[in-house]
């Protein structure tokens, strides 16, 4: 399948390459199937492309990568949605996006939806956007080295 990326150009998604989202995102229910990307050299922050909507193009990065161990619950109905057996099957990242310094500096540089992760079930391709509405995860920050 060829979509046109804003940020990639022409590009060639082949199946294996597709992410199911079944329910959609929040706000874009719509765009169900998406590929993960990166820009050249980039490799921590990925590209969340939508396939549907070519237009929609979402920066996420795993949580680990940011210096966070994230814990949290998924329920029964979300293992089976994802068609997830097995813990080690399962991934997740968080959206981010970079702000521009508004009223401090402390307001300015990347800020990331802990409240709102992606998981992916790496072998069944498929995935969904677990909304947190209390804090009922741990979140450990580590210092990079």
């Amino acid at each position: 399948m060829k979509i046109e990326s804003p940020v990639f150009g022409a590009l060639e998604i082949s199946a294996d390459q597709i992410i199911e989202f079944p329910g959609g995102l929040p706000g874009f229910e719509a765009c169900t199937r998406f590929t993960l990307m990166h820009e050249e050299g980039a490799t921590k922050i990925l590209l969340l492309q939508s396939v549907d909507d070519p237009q929609i193009v979402f920066s996420v990065a795993g949580a680990d990568t940011l210096g966070v161990n994230y814990e949290f619950p998924i329920t029964d109905d979300e293992a089976a949605q994802l068609e997830l057996n097995a813990p080690e099957d399962a991934a997740v990242a968080v959206i981010v996006h970079r702000t521009v310094q508004q009223d401090s500096p402390a307001t300015a540089g990347m800020q990331a939806n802990f409240m709102a992760p992606l998981v992916f079930n790496t072998r069944s391709r498929k995935g969904m956007q677990k909304i947190i509405n209390r804090l009922g995860c741990d979140v450990t920050l580590r210092a990079h080295e």
